[in-house]
């Protein structure tokens, strides 16, 4: 009897320690938490979303170093004189509805997208038509950020039953690894796997993604398990994630960039020697240091190293410079006053900078700024609103300042997206506001159009020394994301185009 009790501790010390979960045990939900919220099907709005949960694929993808590669489009060729290109669509892959994915189902979804805002409408089209299993682009003039633009989460292509007959998006049907499965707008999204997809399934069964704005919250998401994975974290959690046990912290470089929108068009701000003046007085390196506690991501110029062609070597990151940043505005007739405001005319140089919660760095850079230019003698009023305030704002020209995040690396080239900001004088919501040089312009004219990468990039690099002399937009810091993954996941990996999440590649720990 003793020998009996004596095997079956022995046995059940066995099961304690070395039995392992078979595959039905394995957890099949990732839970994915990001700060922003989603109110459609509508790619040319929260296509980003449907890109990133990978529901959605477009002809052409972007890999880490900016090269693109062959997605749906398996291969294609372009013409001698630029205005033809043919793009070969990958067989046998079907779109979520069980639909075959063909050359005519890819003209339609396109020829929509460029009814609808996004980036695709500023390229010169002639016509977008279907030739046996091909897709035929011809141009007008060449362009030479096509494939680019192809790249983009607003030309993806989704199935014709995606549509309602009123033409609106209602039911987004793609082609990628993971289909829709639940939405709940604006919060909540879960996707599961497509057991029919073209290229490796899925290892992970289901997704479901949360907004929350708050970092802190999504911080504590994190590290009591309730979120897998999160996204854009506040560096203030940061000594708290890195003390989590079950939490892997990833920093990553992205080009980014945190910068101060401006009205060139109000009375204090429209000279150059304003904003340079302005620009001198940040102190960049304290602020990436002591603000974002992610030091060497000061910015001098818009465009990160990452960008390439657009990015100025040259254009060594100067120290604070607040006596110079003095001397630009007394020459522009601003004194101090007895509060130690600067004065002109009888007014006082007040301003507002307007930012948002959605990326929580940037509340405190924007006290970190107003701080600055208080000792400039600028009184700098912070007002923190919706996202979405800022390009009202810019539209009803109430807009003065605006600290925001922008996303020059949307495409693997930012020519299309500087072709839409610089566009008009007016600019654009995230872009510049009231600022136009016929130079640039032209440069920018010739950028589309130029096909030898020597003469591409000395170009890119004139147009970028106007606006690092102009200031239109003032840079301020390059964005770093923070994530918080579960150790539980094995196989993430971050895109720094933030086209997808890659949710395919990542599989929970055996």
């Amino acid at each position: 009897m003793k020998k009996t009790l004596f095997l079956l501790a022995v046995i059940a010390i066995a099961v304690v320690f070395f039995w392992k979960p078979s595959a039905s045990d394995k957890p099949s939900l990732l839970s994915v938490s990001g700060p922003f919220e989603f109110s459609s099907q509508d790619l040319s709005k929260d296509g980003f979303l449907f890109s990133r949960l990978q529901v959605v694929e477009a002809l052409i993808g972007i890999n880490d170093q900016a090269q693109p590669y062959p997605l749906l489009a398996q291969s294609w060729q372009q013409s001698e004189d630029g205005l033809r290109w043919v793009f070969e669509i990958r067989p046998n892959v079907v779109f979520h509805d069980g639909q075959p994915l063909t050359a005519q189902a890819v003209v339609r979804s396109l020829s929509r997208a460029v009814n609808k805002p996004g980036v695709i409408r500023q390229v010169p089209i002639e016509s977008i038509t279907a030739e046996n299993e091909a897709l035929v682009i011809t141009l007008q003039r060449p362009y030479r950020p096509l494939l680019s633009v192809l790249a983009h989460y607003s030309t993806a292509i989704i199935s014709p039953s995606s549509y309602h007959e009123n033409g609106h998006v209602n039911r987004l049907q793609g082609t990628g690894p993971y289909k829709i499965d639940q939405l709940q707008a604006p919060h909540k999204a879960q996707v599961m796997r497509f057991d029919r997809y073209w290229g490796t399934p899925a290892a992970i069964e289901k997704v479901e993604y949360l907004t929350g704005h708050r970092s802190e919250s999504r911080a504590l998401l994190a590290q009591t398990g309730q979120a897998d994975i999160v996204y854009t974290l506040d560096p203030i959690s940061i000594p708290a994630l890195q003390q989590a046990k079950n939490v892997q912290l990833h920093i990553e470089s992205m080009p980014r960039t945190v910068l101060i929108k401006v009205n060139n068009a109000h009375p204090f701000l429209s000279h150059k020697s304003v904003r340079q003046a302005l620009s001198f007085a940040l102190d960049r390196q304290g602020m990436a240091e002591s603000v974002l506690r992610l030091p060497q991501s000061h910015a001098y110029q818009l465009f990160s190293p990452a960008l390439g062609s657009w990015h100025l070597p040259t254009l060594s990151g100067e120290q604070r410079q607040l006596e110079k940043a003095q001397q630009l505005l007394t020459d522009q007739g601003w004194q101090k006053n007895a509060q130690g405001f600067l004065e002109k005319s009888g007014e006082v140089f007040r301003v507002q900078l307007l930012t948002y919660a959605d990326r929580p760095e940037l509340p405190l850079l924007a006290t970190a700024i107003q701080a600055q230019w208080r000792e400039l003698g600028i009184d700098v009023q912070i007002s923190i609103d919706n996202s979405s305030a800022i390009p009202a704002k810019h539209h009803d020209n109430s807009l003065e300042l605006a600290l925001i995040a922008r996303n020059f690396g949307t495409l693997a080239d930012p020519l299309p997206l500087l072709m839409e900001d610089f566009a008009t004088e007016k600019g654009s919501d995230w872009g510049p506001m009231h600022w136009s040089s016929d130079l640039f312009s032209q440069q920018l004219d010739q950028l589309v159009t130029e096909s030898d990468p020597e003469k591409y990039e000395q170009l890119a690099q004139q147009a970028a020394h106007i606006l690092a002399d102009e200031m239109p937009l003032i840079p301020v810091t390059y964005y770093q994301q923070i994530i918080a993954v579960n150790r539980q996941i094995h196989g993430f990996s971050f895109d720094p185009f933030e086209i997808n999440y890659r949710l395919s590649e990542m599989k929970f720990h055996d």
